[in-house]
């Protein structure tokens, strides 16, 4: 393995967008989110005829989700006064970019505006074959580990299901990738996989994450399939089997140690649920969500959880698990109290994983000029300035 050649210098852009619809007043409801079994029942409460409303249900969401039309007046096959009472009753809102910037490499990173003034961050990174939005699924994060930017921010709210697929559609906007009506289809999509890697910790949100997948992998609608939806946890024991019951996306683990004091000090969760027992939750999650395997995210810190014997150790520990290991070298933010591993203790730790025979791909980091990569996300307004003395206390370093 070689190191990925360095960003090359080309400048970083960053614009204001705002969108075209302003969330409208008068308590109208936004059907952005709303699972088909919400939307129906919205749609009979606001007048609709109940043996109408399972056809007038595909008609909206097709015109939402496929086409991303927010224009009631624009569904040209529902009749006039249809629309008008759609109009009158409901809206179609997302959240509104503040700022959009673009890495050197291409990544393109969101500050988004949702209810409250509050703000999240997504980021969306193309890549030869695919291309993957992360997404936030909270405002902040409660869950305060050390090595994460992120963490370092208060949590405000959870995200509203409107919220997480609005971060969806935005990006798809940003893209150009809605079809024209009567187009030939054309099956290419720019944002072809979406990652809950984002601000918070998913399965903190269990309701909210899950209705708004819902609606992403709707086959009538966004489209996307479960195994191109991955969510990313620290290791909420109980909500693991509920994920694999309720939502059968791919799972992630954000593990990054391989003993209890360690992973005690960079992922502080594990205090409530170390690793034996998160390790005895995640053994039956292929089974139960008909996934291939859990992918185990391992940032690579310096001299903390990077030795030859700490690689050992994981292979150990994931014994018997279908699983691929990803290892992040640390993305450095502003007062960080950590290094990045240097490329060769890298290099080495890959090795053992892979000769013990499991799947151990570097991550190559993506959008590091622009604060966009794993563990550098973080809402401008809402940011606490800490040194690297205040943040290493807090873990206790």
């Amino acid at each position: 393995m070689t190191a990925p050649a360095p960003l090359p210098s080309a400048p970083i852009t960053q614009d204001v967008l705002t969108l075209p619809r302003k969330l409208p007043e008068g308590g109208k409801v936004n059907i952005i989110g709303l699972t088909r079994d919400q939307l129906r029942a919205a749609l009979i409460a606001a007048g609709t005829p109940e043996k109408q409303a399972k056809m007038r249900l595909g008609q909206i969401w097709q015109w939402v989700y496929h086409f991303g039309l927010r224009d009631f007046a624009a569904m040209t096959n529902l009749a006039k006064d249809y629309r008008a009472l759609l109009a009158d009753h409901f809206e179609i809102a997302l959240p509104e970019i503040v700022t959009r910037q673009i890495s050197a490499d291409g990544t393109r990173k969101y500050l988004l505006r949702i209810a409250g003034g509050h703000e999240v961050e997504a980021v969306y990174i193309p890549e030869e074959n695919r291309g993957t939005l992360c997404i936030s699924s909270q405002v902040g994060c409660t869950l305060t580990c050390s090595f994460c930017h992120t963490g370092t921010q208060k949590l405000v709210r959870n995200l509203t299901p409107a919220e997480i697929v609005g971060q969806l559609m935005v990006a798809r906007d940003d893209l150009g990738e809605w079809p024209e009506p009567g187009a030939p289809k054309n099956e290419t999509r720019l944002v072809s996989n979406v990652v809950l890697m984002g601000m918070g910790e998913p399965l903190y949100n269990f309701e909210g994450v899950r209705d708004a997948m819902r609606v992403v992998m709707d086959g009538e609608g966004l489209s996307l399939s479960r195994r191109r939806i991955t969510l990313s946890t620290s290791g909420v024991v109980p909500e693991i089997a509920r994920c694999a019951e309720e939502i059968g996306c791919l799972l992630a683990v954000s593990f990054h140690a391989t003993t209890d004091e360690v992973r005690d000090r960079l992922v502080p969760i594990n205090k409530r649920w170390n690793i034996e027992t998160l390790l005895n939750a995640l053994r039956d999650y292929p089974r139960l969500s008909n996934s291939e395997r859990i992918t185990f995210e391992y940032v690579m810190l310096k001299g903390v959880n990077d030795s030859d014997a700490d690689a050992r150790r994981l292979v150990k520990l994931i014994a018997g698990i279908p699983a691929k290991i990803n290892l992040i070298p640390f993305n450095e933010w502003p007062g960080a109290p950590y290094e990045r591993s240097d490329w060769e203790r890298i290099e080495a730790f890959a090795d053992i994983i892979y000769k013990a025979g499991y799947a151990s791909p570097i991550r190559t980091p993506r959008g590091e000029d622009i604060m966009a990569a794993c563990g550098q996300l973080k809402s401008a307004t809402e940011r606490a300035r800490k040194s690297a003395k205040e943040i290493a206390a807090e873990a206790g370093l």
